[in-house]
């Protein structure tokens, strides 16, 4: 297999490397683009790149890498040969054209602290690669993912060749991730890449796998290999890698004649493709037939070339190149182009024209020079590719071995075979770095290469090695320590607390540097501590000396195993460290019931006496509730149950020999406060008081925060608290409380301790509250001197109940209001008398109870104290407008109110003649009149007529009343005929009716042996009877009762004689009767009435009608007939009729008719009905009446007031 080489993009222009088959008469082989690249997000994972599309070139180790492999393809034109028509991305990586640059470190990863690195592995043998991963900031296991290439997950690839292992570390919180490949196959070499995700952080790192095999000569791949999968039985059976198309994979089959396949294809017709394929061993047919499809493509015939350039050229760097057309026309003008730039004649280019061939020469290639060509004749265009072959560069002076001391300068020379070639320099295998910060540099005279290192360090030493492509050079650097030599020692120091502490010594080599340890500890440099090197001379410095600066101190140099010790020893004087305290002033405050320890670290050497004072008594460590103790660092101070009167200053004092240190400590003790005095409650409401209160006495040594208030009911055990935030004032109004019920309220202190017990509870008092103000105060009655006024009572009275009301006016134009009435009036009407007439007053009135006045409703408009006539007005209550019935006997009481002013003049009449007031009794009043019978009678019925009259204006309304009694009995009652078991009877209505029509009677009959009656029928209506089911054998007589509203008659008329009902064998004649024909049309026996109705409350129209057979009987409104509106309700029963109507609006009023319809006719009455009451506009809207309705209903009702 040809060796890979560089290859960079066109755009550019700069030169690259590219190498071809031998020039041996074939066609040159296609080029597979292997382009590698980091797995970018948006990046689609598809094989194939577009090769119109040049990329920019590679600026570091991340960016777009291509590896150029050349591949035998006898399919494949010559114009599509060194084309980039498969690009298959495989990750990032580093292609073989960066082997010559510097590589830069990469960065750092959020997530990965140790990443697998690249490595090589023979055939056939096992390598692993770790990644870590450390878990110290993260709450659970990362995601690991182990990738081959770009996509190809390896986790569903492990078996006996791959292996995933993951191990946890519990000491260092590190996590392990393996991957083991055993018994690496040459497919195995390529790009590796691992990935790891922790919720939203993510890294990833690439590395390559190099699989060294034995070489060998080329080989001829057969086309069915490339196409073919692995069989079952072979060890790598099941394994798909895009890598097999690029590689020679020798499988264990028989030997078989060699068989152009592509020849037999192209001359097949595609029906036979499937079984060729089965013939030869091709399973992937599919891809084979795409190759096919490109082959078959015919190549359009140029009419300007004769003969095109070649697909590619190649030439080795320095020499000549010649490239050369034939035309097809000599005259068209032709022009030569790189990379898309036109090129001109110059001694490196040079054009020759010998007759239709048009020739350039290249002299002198170089690098630059590999680049895409092309030649444009008028409008058609060949290209080309050449490929500039660049030698390899060979080590002519291999580096030395250098042996060395720290901080001395190295130099490793080398020199190759050509200037400006690239080169390598590795240390222990890995790549130098030789940027701006990096210790290495580089230089380069000419041929000759140097690595530089300066001030070299241990670290160093290592084999260090050069690499150019053609071949490598490698020599062990050995970098050693200088021996120690000490001028002086350090010494033993005893130091005062406090004072600057020196230590100094003197070594040799001066340019190591060293550390300092106390007690084994390393000793940092900070703001106290200066540790300075000068040369020889190695110095710690510490400006304030303090207790844990005393021990023993080392000196260590970096790189040598000798150390110098020396003893320091500080001396300190006795100190009370209160300001460690962290308490203001010195303050300790603790809440009294509880345990105090309080700790003073004290310090002096040697260990200083301590005596606990409060005032002149000395405190013991022998106490029970309060005692003292002492520690090494500190003494502590402890009260096991603190009261009040542990409050005070505590003395400290310390001694020893060095001198002596006093100390004070102030304790606070709080507790909870004491409660307040007892609360007062100055002024009652409705549902509210007010309260107040005096700050308890004792606060508890800490500030009022605020208080709680409660509050109960006087009879119940239960406080309710009527705040959760604290009341910072000592004044409070409960609210929402029951009217009329006792309560009693207490109050609780609150300090920063706690809160404190309730105090007592204030007196009891009951919640009053005046009532709301009268509702609907109007005008009843103005006269010349007196003003009737009339009201509702208020709204709300509440528990203290209402005593009555004040009524006030006031004369327009003053201020001053003049009660009416010296006491209170229960009543809700009252006549203001004594007014001057012709004056416009004020009237207001006011709810009176227990607990004041109310708020006082005042009329809107003034009154004007002078009288208004009114035109009298009878309003005839709706009962009354039909014949009012009662029975004889029943009192009659009815009531007519009316209108008008003055008093109207209100007379009767009956049937047109004044009534007897020995009979009916009459009282008139102001609104009303009343028609009173105690005991009616039949003679009472008739037709009544009321007048009302104002001066010259009247009004009249008729009564029609109806007194009712039982009937009598029927008259002449025979029987017709007897036959068989049935008897017919005939008899006449009863002369007196009882005034009322007779609804039908009963019959009832009786044996003569017992004469005990049985009614056979009851609600019968007509005057004849055939009685059936009767006993043979047996006498009957028969009486009659006649029955109307009132009930049945007193009294039944008997049959004179008795009906015999004859026994069998005798024969009776039935006479011959004729069916008489009740068929009859429609006809109405009560008509409509109009009707006056109330808007809201429902009203009903009724009339009977009378035919046979039954009539379909129609109501209707203004000629429309009345369906499924759910505002009608139509009831018919016994030929009565009615029509309901539910609530009406104003726009309900009109002409309404019944209409009954029959085989023999029809017949139809009519009223008017009217709605009083009416409505405005916006209410109608609001009620939903339809527009058209509105407008019709504001017509007739303008219309109505304009004839009134």
């Amino acid at each position: 297999m040809p060796e890979p080489t560089k290859k960079d993009d066109q755009s550019n222009g700069k030169p690259g490397e590219c190498v071809v088959p031998e020039s041996n008469g074939a066609l040159p082989l296609p080029e597979i683009i292997l382009e590698i690249s980091p797995p970018p997000d948006n990046e689609d994972n598809g094989v194939g790149s577009n090769p119109q599309s040049p990329t920019p070139p590679p600026e570091d180790g991340n960016s777009v890498k291509k590896l150029s492999i050349d591949l035998p393809n006898d399919s494949v034109t010559v114009p599509a040969m060194g084309r980039k028509d498969s690009v298959w991305s495989l990750g990032e990586g580093q292609g073989p054209e960066d082997l010559d640059k510097p590589i830069d470190t990469p960065p750092l990863s959020t997530l990965l602290i140790e990443r697998p690195q690249g490595g090589s592995v023979d055939l056939g043998a096992d390598i692993h690669f770790i990644a870590k991963v450390e878990a110290k900031d993260l709450l659970r296991k990362p995601t690991v993912k182990w990738f081959k290439g770009k996509w190809m997950d390896l986790a569903s690839k492990t078996g006996k060749h791959l292996q995933l292992k993951e191990t946890f570390d519990r000491f260092t919180k590190i996590h392990t991730f393996e991957m083991h490949i055993i018994k690496a196959k040459e497919n195995y070499g390529g790009n590796y890449r691992c990935e790891v995700n922790y919720k939203d952080k993510f890294d990833s790192c690439s590395f390559d796998l190099e699989v060294k095999e034995p070489e060998a000569g080329s080989q001829s791949i057969d086309i069915r290999s490339a196409f073919k999968r692995s069989s079952e039985g072979q060890e790598d059976a099941g394994e798909l890698d895009f890598s097999g198309l690029l590689k020679h994979r020798e499988h264990k089959q028989e030997d078989v004649p060699e068989v152009d396949v592509w020849e037999i294809l192209k001359n097949a017709r595609p029906d036979e493709y499937e079984k060729i394929a089965f013939t030869y061993g091709i399973t992937d047919l599919r891809g084979l037939l795409k190759r096919l499809k490109k082959t078959k493509k015919v190549e359009k015939k140029s009419e300007a070339f004769a003969k095109k350039l070649d697909a590619a050229y190649q030439v080795d760097k320095g020499g000549k190149i010649r490239f050369m057309v034939d035309l097809a026309d000599p005259t068209v003008e032709l022009k030569w182009y790189k990379n898309g730039q036109e090129i001109r004649s110059t001694p490196k280019y040079i054009f020759e024209h010998k007759g239709t061939q048009r020739i350039m020469v290249i002299n002198n290639c170089s690098m630059l020079d590999d680049a895409a060509y092309s030649v444009a004749a008028g409008d058609e265009k060949c290209t080309t590719e050449l490929f500039v072959k660049e030698l390899p560069v060979k080590i002519v002076k291999t580096i030395e071995a250098v042996k060395t001391t720290v901080n001395e300068r190295i130099e490793l020379e080398c020199e190759v075979s050509e200037e400006g070639a690239q080169v390598k320099w590795m240390k222990n295998g890995v790549e130098v770095p030789t940027g701006v910060r990096s210790r290495y540099r580089v230089k380069v005279e000419g041929t000759k290469h140097t690595l530089v290192i300066d001030d070299a360090s241990k670290d160093d030493t290592g084999v260090y090695s050069i690499m150019a492509t053609g071949g490598t050079s490698e020599a062990r650097v050995q970098v050693d320590l200088k021996p120690l030599k000490i001028f002086q020692d350090l010494q033993d120091i005893t130091v005062k607390l406090g004072e600057p502490l020196k230590m100094h010594c003197e070594i040799f080599p001066g340019n190591v540097p060293g550390r300092w340890y106390r007690n084994g500890q390393l000793i940092q440099a900070n703001d106290r501590i200066n540790i300075l090197h000068r040369a020889k001379n190695h110095r710690l410095e510490v400006e304030a000396t303090s207790l844990h600066d005393s021990g023993d101190y080392t000196f260590v140099l970096e790189g040598y195993s000798q150390s110098l010790s020396a003893k320091v020893h500080i001396i300190d004087p006795p100190r009370v460290h209160l300001d460690t305290l962290n308490f203001p002033d010195n303050t300790v405050t603790i809440v009294a019931g509880n345990k105090l320890r309080l700790e003073i670290p004290i310090s002096g050497e040697p260990a200083p006496r301590v005596v606990w004072m409060k005032g002149e008594r000395v405190i013991l460590e022998s106490g029970h509730r309060v005692h003292a103790e002492t520690y090494g660092d500190h003494t502590s101070l402890t009260i096991e149950v603190t009261e009040r009167e542990d409050s005070g200053n505590y003395k400290i004092v310390l001694q020893n020999e060095a001198g002596e240190d006093t100390g004070s400590v102030k304790v606070k003790v709080v507790d909870i406060p004491d409660p307040p005095e007892a609360p007062l409650v100055p002024v009652v409401g409705g549902d509210w008081c007010s309260m107040t209160w005096d700050p308890p006495i004792y606060d508890g040594s800490s500030p009022i925060l605020g208080y709680f208030v409660e509050r109960k009911k006087k009879q119940s055990s239960r406080w309710m608290r009527l705040n959760f935030d604290l009341i910072k004032e000592t004044t409070f109004e409960p609210k929402k409380m029951i009217e009329g019920v006792p309560y009693e309220v207490r109050v609780f202190a609150v300090n920063a301790i706690g809160v404190s017990k309730a105090s007592e509870p204030s007196k009891a008092f009951v919640p009053l509250a005046v009532t709301s103000e009268p509702t609907l105060l109007v005008v009843d009655d103005v006269t010349d001197d007196t003003v009737t006024m009339k009201w509702r009572p208020p709204d709300t009275i509440g528990a203290a109940g209402l005593d009555g009301y004040l009524v006030e006016y006031c004369v327009e134009g003053t201020d001053e209001w003049i009660p009416a009435n010296k006491g209170l009036t229960e009543k809700t009407k009252y006549t203001i008398t004594g007014l001057p007439t012709n004056v416009k007053i004020l009237v207001r009135v006011k709810a009176v109870n227990a607990a004041g006045c109310s708020t006082p409703r005042t009329i809107q408009h003034s009154i004007l104290v002078k009288e208004v006539i009114e035109p009298p007005k009878i309003r005839i209550p709706r009962h009354l407008k039909q014949t009012y019935t009662r029975r004889v006997g029943e009192a009659v009481n009815l009531v007519v109110p009316f209108l008008g002013k003055p008093r109207p003049k209100v007379s009767w009449l009956k049937e047109g003649q004044p009534i007897d007031p020995t009979h009916v009794s009459i009282r008139n009043t102001e609104c009303d009149s009343i028609i009173f019978i105690r005991k009616a009678e039949r003679s009472h019925s008739g037709k009544y007529e009321l007048t009302v009259q104002v001066e010259n204006h009247t009004d009249t309304a008729i009564l029609d009343i109806q007194i009712v009694d039982l009937p009598g009995p029927p008259q002449a009652v025979t029987i017709e005929e007897v036959w068989g078991e049935n008897v017919a009877l005939d008899w006449s209505p009863p002369k007196d009716i009882g005034n009322s029509p007779i609804s039908g009677y009963t019959i009832q009959k009786a044996d003569k042996k017992t004469m005990e009656w049985y009614t056979c029928v009851e609600h019968y209506h007509r005057t004849c009877i055939t009685i059936s089911d009767l006993v043979i054998g047996n006498e009957y007589f028969f009486r009659i009762y006649a029955e109307n509203m009132c009930g049945l008659s007193e009294s039944a008329t008997q049959t004179k004689d008795c009906a015999l009902i004859v026994k069998e064998g005798l024969q009776l004649r039935t006479p011959e009767y004729i069916d008489h024909d009740f068929k009859e049309p429609p006809r109405f026996t009560q008509p409509l009435i109009n009707t006056f109705a109330v808007a809201g409350y429902n009203a009903t129209l009724n009339c009977s009608v009378r035919a046979n057979p039954r009539p379909k009987v129609i109501w209707m409104k203004n000629k429309i007939a009345i369906i499924d509106d759910p505002r009608y309700r139509m009831f018919s029963n016994q030929g009565v009729c009615t029509l309901e109507v539910r609530k009406p609006n104003p726009y309900d009023g009109g002409l309404y008719a019944c209409k009954a319809v029959n085989d023999l006719g029809e017949d139809q009455v009519e009223c008017r009905l009217e709605v009083k009451g009416g409505f405005t506009f916006m209410e109608l809207m609001q009620r939903g009446v339809p527009l058209h309705l509105i407008d019709k209903y504001m017509n007739e009702a303008k219309a109505a007031e304009q004839e009134k």
